[in-house]
């Protein structure tokens, strides 16, 4: 009885440690890497809104109500980063050169390790350099079927066909292909074949980072404007990262820098983004890991297009413009009786895009700034790339009429209804649109881009 009753401890005991050593995937999806939703601006949109794992054409009907029953939409425009993507020529060069140190001297007998050495192939080639992958035509097409279904009125057959729609897109690969994907989504769905419908390539507007002097000079080219990245990399909480995967990977500790740290969180990513895959690679990181990148990438957001420099968001002022200017002709012409003419504004851009028009308007503003020495106390940050960013991230803002010149108008961010910051009297999320105009009124008078990227001349030369 007593040997017994030791074999039935031992044996709990047994089962207990082994839960314990194991790091279960929160979703209990062993298909989903368990630290996917660390990816920041390589995760899936999936992650973001997680019930279009189950069904990719769902709406979230409950969450998107108009202000009231007589409240009708007349113009949305929508601001969207890119599809899924291949890893940058930069990227692939860092990947190939850890596959080869995992090749070579890696040893051990772990599954997944072996997994790498013995079936795992570099399949990336630098040609691939960020270009669309058949995901990204997947994610645009069916975030367009998304928003036929949520703004029927607006994003209708009768609408497209009308020439009430406009499409403007970066003059990047992966923008365009973005656009016609999206483009295809609706025509496809309304099998639409007898019509073309253009777009605009548009970089003063998608690609603003480019042609803001000031930004490209005093951070884009600037070294130390990411001093506090650079800190963060070469900190206690980095190296404590890089030494577990030397230990994991039984390889000395000089072999694994950032970079390869980087390339091995990247190929973690970019198989599940591109290929739905588990993939080996992903067991080089536990959960603090996956945390300490994702805080790594969030400092080099926050600090090169986010609230680290002021004129990071103010390279952003000619798309705000552009936004409010189609905002006002809707309202314009729905209150002199005329019909909206652009019912529909399609504006198809990057993750550089997106992130410093979201900092102007002011949204996921912590009260504290990103550094190289606070990440212990960020846990609970709201500027976090991981939620904001995902492959096709989406900014929609939908304008209202409720009728006798009660306009409204509803931010969304990834199909996801937000409030604008610093907004009091929501009514229910969704605003007078001359409030609106109103909260962001010294931005509207001011933010001119040419006054903004212009570089400050030193006294000696004016």
């Amino acid at each position: 009885m007593l040997i017994f009753l030791w074999k039935f401890i031992v044996f709990h005991f047994l089962i207990i440690s082994c839960c314990l050593l194991t790091y279960v995937n929160p979703e209990d999806n062993p298909g989903i890497p368990a630290i996917a939703k660390y990816f920041n601006t390589k995760g899936r949109y999936e992650e973001v809104n997680p019930y279009l794992r189950e069904d990719i054409l769902a709406v979230n009907r409950s969450i998107l109500q108009p202000p009231s029953a007589q409240c009708q939409e007349i113009h949305l425009t929508v601001i969207i980063r890119h599809g899924t993507r291949y890893p940058t020529t930069k990227n692939i060069k860092g990947m190939q050169q850890l596959y080869n140190i995992v090749l070579h001297n890696a040893s051990g007998e772990e599954s997944w390790l072996r997994e790498i050495q013995t079936q795992w192939r570099m399949w990336y080639t630098e040609d691939m350099d960020g270009r669309l992958v058949q995901k990204g035509v997947n994610d645009l097409k069916h975030l367009a079927i998304r928003l036929s279904k949520l703004f029927p009125s607006l994003i209708s057959e009768e609408k497209l066909r009308g020439g009430f729609f406009k499409f403007i897109t970066s003059s990047k690969h992966r923008c365009v292909n973005s656009t016609l994907s999206f483009k295809a989504g609706l025509t496809e769905l309304w099998a639409i074949t007898d019509m073309e419908f253009d777009y605009a390539v548009n970089d003063a507007l998608m690609r603003f980072f480019d042609q803001c002097t000031r930004f490209v000079q005093e951070v884009d080219n600037n070294p130390s404007a990411l001093s506090e990245v650079d800190k963060f990399k070469q900190g206690p909480e980095m190296r404590r990262v890089q030494e577990k995967i030397a230990d994991r990977l039984r390889v000395p500790y000089s072999l694994i820098t950032h970079d390869m740290t980087q390339a091995a969180f990247y190929l973690c990513a970019y198989e599940f983004a591109i290929k739905a895959a588990n993939s080996p690679w992903c067991q080089l990181f536990d959960e603090e890991g996956a945390k300490v990148m994702e805080y790594a990438s969030d400092l080099r957001e926050f600090w090169k297009r986010g609230y680290g420099y002021d004129i990071n968001s103010k390279s952003s002022c000619a798309l705000f413009h552009d936004v409010f200017s189609r905002l006002d002709k809707a309202a314009s012409e729905i209150n002199s009786g005329q019909q909206v003419t652009e019912a529909v504004t399609v504006q198809v851009g990057h993750a550089d895009t997106l992130l410093p028009l979201l900092t102007l308007l002011g949204f996921f503003k912590d009260n504290v700034t990103l550094t190289s020495t606070n990440y212990a106390t960020q846990a609970k940050r709201s500027f976090r790339t991981s939620h904001m960013l995902p492959y096709a991230a989406n900014l929609l803002l939908v304008l209202y009429d409720c009728g006798g010149g009660d306009l409204r108008l509803q931010p969304l961010l990834n199909e996801k209804p937000v409030t604008f910051p610093g907004l009091t009297d929501q009514r229910a999320s969704i605003p007078l649109y001359q409030d609106v105009r109103g909260h962001y009124s010294d931005l509207l008078k001011g933010c001119d881009f040419e006054t903004e990227c212009q570089l400050f001349k030193h006294p000696a030369e004016v």
